[in-house]
């Protein structure tokens, strides 16, 4: 092996090393630390200010994490969001300049403002992160999504009627179709496909927000779910692929590009194909993928931020690809008292 091969082994090795053991559990303690800002804001009616309180945390947080990290998916372009926009620099690497990790990563600060705002289940906070390159910069349009678990990767087409797919799903499954579970946002433009559902036989679950936590509960065996349909967010999708290529699902995805503002966007960066179907890996191509995610309010695989008198307790999933590892992590945040307990719970 030249030199020059195993320096680049060596480097490969030492990220790997450094993403599963060093990062992803700070990357855990950001997501925690934006989801009990925001859940201090659950059931007030003001979704702007829990977003804001849940990016300002994650911001603050992330900015004291070993590395030097890149915004490639965030609240939007620079001149839309004060803080955790795309191509913004965070982490301490930047600050004192020490030899750390770059990293590529993708936020969403509160997943489900509406949900967070109004209390109702399902709104998480969660990033990404990759290597350089890792992850795909996606624009922020919709997407149409097929979202499953590994039983199903390979049994689904973006492009089949709804009712092949859900036989294709149910065959795997070893199951009947009335017996799967589809989980739809529930907007407007799924009108026919809600119907196509309903004709096929299958059960709909309809969400008003959080298609991306949806996403992962359909790649984990227990949570009732069994495939998300539909078209939502693409920076989400994407943050969606990173999930799956953790949990060994998968998603089907195809950009919807419907205007010439949409058309003149994606050619600036650098999309040649606006029809292509994006699989998982294509979304999150990165060797090193970590993912993390913490409940703000009770969902299928998280339960929300827990205030009592010792503290708070949250709960918070943690996966990395690289060793295969899925972290279910029940933290708590000791009040700073003299007297403070902490109890079984």
């Amino acid at each position: 092996m030249t030199t020059r091969v195993a320096d680049k082994h060596n480097e490969t090795r030492n990220l790997a090393h450094q993403m599963e053991f060093e990062l992803a559990l700070e990357f855990a303690r950001v997501v925690e630390d934006a989801a009990i800002a925001s859940a201090h804001t659950m059931g007030t009616g003001d979704r702007e200010r829990a977003d804001h309180v849940a990016t300002e945390a994650m911001r603050t947080t992330m900015d004291t994490v070993p590395m030097r990290g890149t915004i490639v998916i965030g609240e939007g372009e620079r001149d839309q969001a004060p803080m955790l926009y795309i191509g913004e620099h965070v982490g301490a690497g930047w600050h004192d300049g020490e030899n750390l990790p770059e990293v590529d990563i993708a936020v969403d600060p509160l997943e489900g403002t509406n949900l967070c705002a109004t209390g109702a289940p399902g709104a998480i906070t969660v990033l990404a992160a990759s290597e350089k390159g890792g992850l795909l910069n996606a624009p922020d349009c919709y997407m149409e999504k097929i979202v499953v678990g590994p039983s199903c990767k390979d049994a689904v087409d973006l492009d089949a009627p709804v009712k092949e797919n859900l036989k294709a799903i149910a065959r795997r499954l070893s199951r009947d179709i009335s017996d799967l579970v589809v989980v739809v946002l529930d907007r407007p433009r799924h009108e026919k496909l809600i119907d196509d559902i309903r004709r096929a036989g299958a059960r709909i679950r309809l969400i008003t927000d959080g298609d991306l936590s949806a996403g992962i509960a359909a790649a984990v065996i227990g949570t009732g779910v069994h495939v998300v349909m539909g078209s939502g967010g693409a920076p989400e999708g994407v943050i969606t692929a990173a999930a799956m290529r953790c949990l060994n699902g998968e998603i089907l995805a195809r950009l919807v590009i419907n205007t010439p503002e949409l058309e003149a966007r994606i050619e600036k960066m650098g999309i040649k194909d606006k029809k292509k179907i994006y699989t998982a890996k294509d979304l999150a191509p990165g060797k090193n993928l970590v993912f993390a995610a913490t409940g703000v309010t009770d969902g299928a695989l998280m339960k929300g931020v827990r205030f009592f008198g010792e503290g708070t307790r949250t709960s918070s999933i943690v996966m990395t690809r690289h060793s295969g590892k899925v972290r279910f992590v029940e933290s708590i945040h000791l009040a700073k008292r003299a007297d403070v307990k902490v109890r079984f719970m």
